[in-house]
């Protein structure tokens, strides 16, 4: 089939192109390319997808094609004439929406960016499906629509509606907007809740890349609400297999639904073990070979104690539970971050 995968240059972007490569479909991909973390990194994910980088010259959407059946665009998701042209060109059978303005503790510095890019963004991608029609329209939510949930581990029947930041606002606000474009027009749509995704190739910003940047230069890390904190860690891998067949199981209406009819789905993608911030950084410590100069430091607003993923969902409709065990995973990560760096 043909793919559209925008965020390609991120980092789950780019591993599920790769994957969508080796399984033989067609994929366009699509990023902005934007400098909200180190754009060399973006630019390495594209060089390890044989893009010849050097010839993206527009950011009006010049196209570059490769012989592996990928094509890239350089465009903003706020570009809805480009976005429209794009899809009218190219006719795509999924779409895969990965791009966004990501992280909650910037949401917290610049809101707009997560206006532009999640809500604005996402309508124009919502309304390029509506006018040339997809089979199925896949997109990124996350695990902090649940907020300050108590409620453990966290079910896609749970009440969402108490956002704790703008970023988890924006994506329980894609949640709605998806389902309203399910019931008018009949498109299908899975919006997928990531848990804390971390690997190889993985973003600046997060935890396990954060963690090891620290302990490998000797600064001190940063650790919030006193380490008092736990994480369902989902590895990359595990991450990339359940989107793939979640894009690949187009939901049907259901006529036995109690809330309405509309082929809509939401699922839960984590590993199902929530790790306490402690332990995970000494298994990073263990790998390392070498011990963190903590900084201990309060709760940061927007932040949740708690995350944990029930998958029942997931498993039931693909067959597939992410199962990757945390000290493989940190391996993995530093392995190659000690190649990309050079340490």
């Amino acid at each position: 089939m043909k793919f559209l995968v925008t965020g390609a240059a991120g980092f789950i972007g780019h591993a599920l192109v790769k994957r969508l490569l080796d399984e033989g479909h067609e994929v366009v991909g699509l990023d902005s390319m934007n400098d909200y973390y180190d754009v060399n990194l973006k630019y390495g994910r594209l060089k390890d997808l044989n893009l010849d980088i050097v010839q993206v010259k527009s950011a009006n959407g010049e196209v570059v094609k490769t012989s592996s059946g990928f094509s890239f665009y350089k465009m903003k998701l706020e570009d809805y004439d480009g976005l429209i042209q794009l899809f009218e060109k190219e006719k795509f059978d999924v779409v895969v929406n990965l791009a966004a303005q990501a992280g909650v503790r910037y949401s917290l510095e610049n809101p707009k960016a997560y206006i532009d890019a999640n809500i604005v963004g996402f309508i124009n991608v919502l309304e390029a499906c509506r006018h040339f029609p997809v089979k199925h329209l896949v997109y990124a939510s996350s695990s902090s629509v649940y907020g300050a949930n108590k409620k453990i581990p966290f079910t896609t029947s749970d009440n969402v509606d108490h956002p704790v930041s703008l970023y988890a606002a924006t994506k329980k606000s894609n949640e709605l907007m998806a389902h309203t474009y399910s019931h008018l027009y009949g498109i299908p749509t899975t919006g997928l809740r990531f848990f804390t995704v971390y690997g190889p190739w993985g973003r600046p910003d997060m935890a396990m890349f954060l963690f090891t940047d620290a302990i490998v230069k000797g600064k001190p890390l940063k650790v919030f609400n006193n380490g008092k904190m736990q994480r369902d860690f989902t590895y990359i891998d595990d991450i990339v297999e359940g989107v793939y067949r979640a894009s690949l199981n187009v939901p049907k209406v259901k006529e036995d639904s109690d809330i309405s009819q509309v082929p809509y789905r939401v699922y839960n993608i984590g590993n199902s073990k929530s790790v306490n911030l402690m332990d995970f950084i000494t298994a990073i410590e263990n790998e390392l070979g070498k011990k963190a100069v903590l900084d201990m430091q309060p709760m940061q607003a927007g932040d949740v104690p708690v995350t944990y993923a029930d998958v029942s969902d997931l498993a039931r409709d693909t067959g597939y539970q992410p199962d990757t065990a945390i000290e493989k995973g940190i391996a993995s990560f530093i392995a190659w971050y000690r190649e990309y760096y050079g340490v």
